[in-house]
């Protein structure tokens, strides 16, 4: 009887043992995932409309521009640089505790001007199908009185980012705080796989459900 009663302790003692090794390798695999390949994010603030929406949940490819190590800041394997038009997501210049997600407009070596609202790299006008602008024509703000609408010209320097929120009239950017340092970028936003309105009335409004799934450009 005593024989049966220590296996039986011995049957629990291992079963714990295996759900806590089960725990701990997940825990250590989730951990690998988020910190070096893909982390979600959710959207806060409207300076990436209509391309991301308040409430939208995404998910960043950390390994695209090579594996950054955390707290350092460094990264090692780098695949590929940030490429005009990428929406990334980089550490904010001005409160490292702060994560902003904007887009790629220039990088090193370019130079950058908005002239009444339209974007020059290089002295030549871009197709800037992303930016949106309340009032597309008109009345400009001249630079005197803040850069939103007329900006530079400025050189991008070595290893550094100008980057724009698609909602031009509400955003801070590159043109208020700027340079994005290529050490400070965490990954590519590719795809939203949730996103939900916390103003819509009823809750089947609240999840935008034709969001799910789709990819970021």
């Amino acid at each position: 009887m005593a024989k049966k009663t220590s296996m039986r302790k011995a049957n629990k003692k291992g079963t714990i043992r295996e759900y806590a090794e089960a725990f701990i390798i997940a825990f250590v695999i989730a951990l690998v995932i988020r910190t070096f390949l893909v982390q979600a994010f959710k959207i806060p603030s409207s300076s990436m409309e209509p391309t991301l929406l308040v409430g939208d949940h995404i998910l960043v490819s950390k390994f695209t521009y090579g594996i950054r190590i955390p707290y350092i800041g460094k990264k090692f394997l780098t695949f590929h640089r940030p490429n005009r038009g990428d929406i990334i997501v980089f550490v904010y210049p001005e409160d490292p505790k702060k994560d902003f997600i904007k887009r790629v407009i220039a990088t090193e070596g370019e130079e950058v001007q908005i002239k009444d609202r339209e974007v020059f790299i290089d002295g030549k006008a871009i197709e800037d199908s992303w930016g949106v602008y309340s009032q597309r024509d008109g009345p400009f703000i001249s630079s005197h009185f803040g850069p939103r609408d007329n900006y530079g010209p400025r050189v991008v320097p070595p290893n550094s980012l100008f980057v724009l929120g698609d909602n031009r009239d509400n955003s801070q950017d590159s043109r208020y705080w700027g340079f994005v340092d290529l050490s400070a970028v965490k990954g590519k936003a590719f795809i939203i796989y949730f996103s939900y309105n916390k103003k819509a009335t009823n809750l089947v409004d609240k999840v935008r459900w034709i969001r799910f799934g789709k990819l970021l450009r």
